[in-house]
């Protein structure tokens, strides 16, 4: 079947759906997945999602946009899109990202050379809505027309035409989050132009004008965390009872005495975990307490309104969200007169307390911050523990999760632990800088609503997968059990949904895990056997 041929001016149009997806279209994977009866199947939306949400960009829905009743609703909605646009491009309502936007806004050459590097315009098949300048075009068409000038003919015929109604400001909304926010396009345009950013910033619009945004990030995540501490919905108690029988396995697997430090005053260090890994991983944190104990660290977790959960959602949605969280964190480190924050294996809450938080934290508050894998490469290459690499005889690759690496350039900490640790890893290719994102990044983890965890394993995960299945090409017999290193809960949370998708522990035995973990299994102080096959 011949791809329908869409326009820039086409997302203005009512339609019953803007692009198709079909299996048939998407670009094949390695064997043994590369016929398309091989992968599960890509659920239809219910008659009922269609029926009450907005879902005419293409066969997904992430933000469960209601329909309006009326053609006045309608005209309100677009009303107040219309005003956060003008508010977005004013710098007392956007000071922080408004000249890297407007540098972005006026210096697209439409060259497409962003398209070649996106994970997810490649896995679908080359899905033209899914070009990272389809999405920025849209948006840079509305902001030369409402914001830069006041339109007419010549505007127009020199920026493009669109039109504004519902139809356009609900498909930016869904197109918004057809983006990881990796960042791979900016990387590769010549010209700096930034998707990822312009992406970011109608997520930014639609929640902060509209309260348009995706409920797990917005809902269950940022506001559950602001209120309750955790966007697991963990208060402190509950965190304290759940880590002290994380202190107990681990104690009894390692052969050590582990009790977590709970807000000790003028520690060296304050760990910030994603408190995800509590609930979901919970030997990541109890093999961060083996490593910091075994090592004579002085450190700490706190117990404080949000210091026990360094995930802070508000980063890939809104900046408001994101500076509370951000200021919480700094507040509980000032407070208990720690010297650093070290975060762990959480790529976005390295971004969002470093690199972003610079922006909000200053004074005092502009605590020392430190990403984990430059603590733990310290603590190898000081002595003050001893590894045997054999316990680690098991093919192991890397997986770079894009805030950790190809935003903050933490790339070498972590690959010279594993050169010392496992004397069987190799790269993923590309890697480094260059790696793909695991497809989950930007929230989509933990969006699975209607049929997204389809769209998700199925096109914003697909080059992850074949990545994983390229390391191992040579050792998929499921007698060898291997192990892809992911130093970052929300990846891991992907690569947990994009495993069971495909099976790929029953068919190829492949686990994935933290490197803490890895590290754990080949110290000498402590038991054989730490990593936990059984557990995939």
């Amino acid at each position: 079947m011949t791809k329908k041929r869409i326009k820039i001016e086409d997302v203005s149009k009512p339609s019953s759906k803007l692009s198709e997806l079909r299996k048939e279209d998407f670009k094949p994977l390695p064997p043994p997945f590369e016929r398309p009866e091989s992968t599960p199947e890509f659920a239809p939306l219910s008659a009922k999602a269609q029926e009450q949400y907005e879902c005419s960009l293409d066969d997904t829905i992430a933000l469960s946009i209601p329909k309006p009743k009326s053609k006045q609703e309608e005209d309100a909605l677009v009303a107040k899109f219309l005003s956060g646009l003008q508010k977005l491009f004013t710098k007392e309502n956007n000071w922080t990202f408004l000249q890297p936007l407007l540098l972005s806004m006026d210096h697209c050459a439409a060259c497409h050379t962003c398209s070649d590097s996106c994970h997810i315009y490649e896995a679908s098949g080359r899905n033209p809505i899914y070009r990272p300048a389809y999405r920025s075009e849209v948006f840079r068409r509305l902001y030369k027309k409402y914001v830069q000038s006041n339109g007419g003919l010549l505007a127009a015929w020199r920026n493009g035409e669109i039109e504004l109604n519902w139809t356009t400001v609900a498909r930016l909304a869904e197109l918004s989050y057809r983006c990881n926010l990796c960042r791979r396009c900016a990387q590769t345009c010549p010209i700096g132009v930034d998707n990822g950013l312009i992406a970011h910033e109608i997520r930014k619009l639609f929640s902060q004008e509209m309260g348009i945004a995706a409920k797990e990030l917005h809902e269950s995540g940022s506001v559950l965390q602001l209120k309750v501490g955790s966007s697991t919905g963990m208060n402190d108690v509950v965190v304290k009872d759940n880590m002290e029988f994380i202190d107990e396995d681990v104690s009894e697997k390692t052969g050590m005495t582990i009790t977590t430090p709970w807000d000790k005053q003028g520690a060296d260090v304050l760990l910030i975990h994603n408190a995800g890994e509590i609930l979901s991983w919970p030997m990541n944190p109890g093999a961060f307490a083996v490593i910091f104990e075994s090592a004579g660290l002085s450190w700490t977790v706190s117990s404080d309104l949000m210091g026990y959960d360094g995930v802070n959602y508000g980063v890939w949605y809104d900046d408001a969200q994101f500076a509370r969280v951000a200021i919480r964190h700094a507040e509980i480190a000032k407070k208990l007169k720690v010297k650093k924050i070290v975060l762990g294996e959480c790529g976005h809450a390295h971004k969002a307390l470093t690199v972003i938080a610079d922006r909000v934290l200053t004074g005092d508050l502009n605590i020392p911050r430190e990403s984990c894998m430059v603590t733990l490469e310290e603590i190898i290459n000081s002595g003050r523990i001893q590894v045997d690499p054999e316990r680690n005889d098991f093919p192991v690759t890397l997986h770079d999760p894009c805030n950790l690496v190809r935003l903050m350039g933490i790339v070498e900490p972590q690959r010279r632990i594993l050169r010392k640790i496992a004397p069987r890893f190799r790269e993923m290719e590309p890697h480094g800088v260059h790696n793909y994102c695991c497809g989950g990044g930007s929230g989509f983890a933990i969006m699975s609503g209607h049929n997204f965890g389809d769209w998700r394993n199925q096109i914003s995960g697909r080059k992850k997968l074949e990545q994983i299945l390229g390391a191992f090409k040579d050792e998929l017999d499921p007698s060898i059990r291997k192990y892809v290193c992911t130093p970052c809960s929300n990846c891991k949370g992907q690569l947990r949904d994009l495993f069971n998708y495909y099976d790929l522990w029953e068919k190829h035995s492949i686990l994935y895990d933290g490197l803490v973990e890895l590290i754990v299994n080949c110290m000498t102080n402590v038991k054989p056997g730490f990593i936990e096959w059984e557990m995939h």
